[in-house]
């Protein structure tokens, strides 16, 4: 199982606005500290992190503007059925 989530950019950025493909918990953590992840976007990392860390197989945050974006990305399959995590942000442990 896995948990998606939409947003209004592509998914997690740095802090030169490029795209972040892939994410520990422990990432997370310290692009929060460094002030890399703010606003609307915390929450949304938070989710992800306490969904991983309670077992949840896996999280990803993309683009809900792309037309179709949870559509092929739950049609993607991918290794263990979880995606492509094509076009955003992976969180893992």
């Amino acid at each position: 199982a896995r948990v998606i989530f939409l947003t209004d950019i592509a998914g997690v950025l740095d802090k030169k606005m490029q795209l972040l493909k892939s994410l520990s918990v422990d990432d997370i953590k310290a692009l929060i500290e460094d002030e890399t992840i703010t606003g609307g976007m915390i929450p949304k990392v938070t989710y992800a992190t306490d969904a991983i860390q309670l077992g949840v197989g896996g999280a990803f945050i993309t683009d809900g503007r792309v037309p179709h974006a949870l559509l092929n990305e739950v049609l993607a399959g991918g290794e263990d059925s979880m995606g492509t995590g094509e076009g955003g942000t992976v969180v893992t442990l």
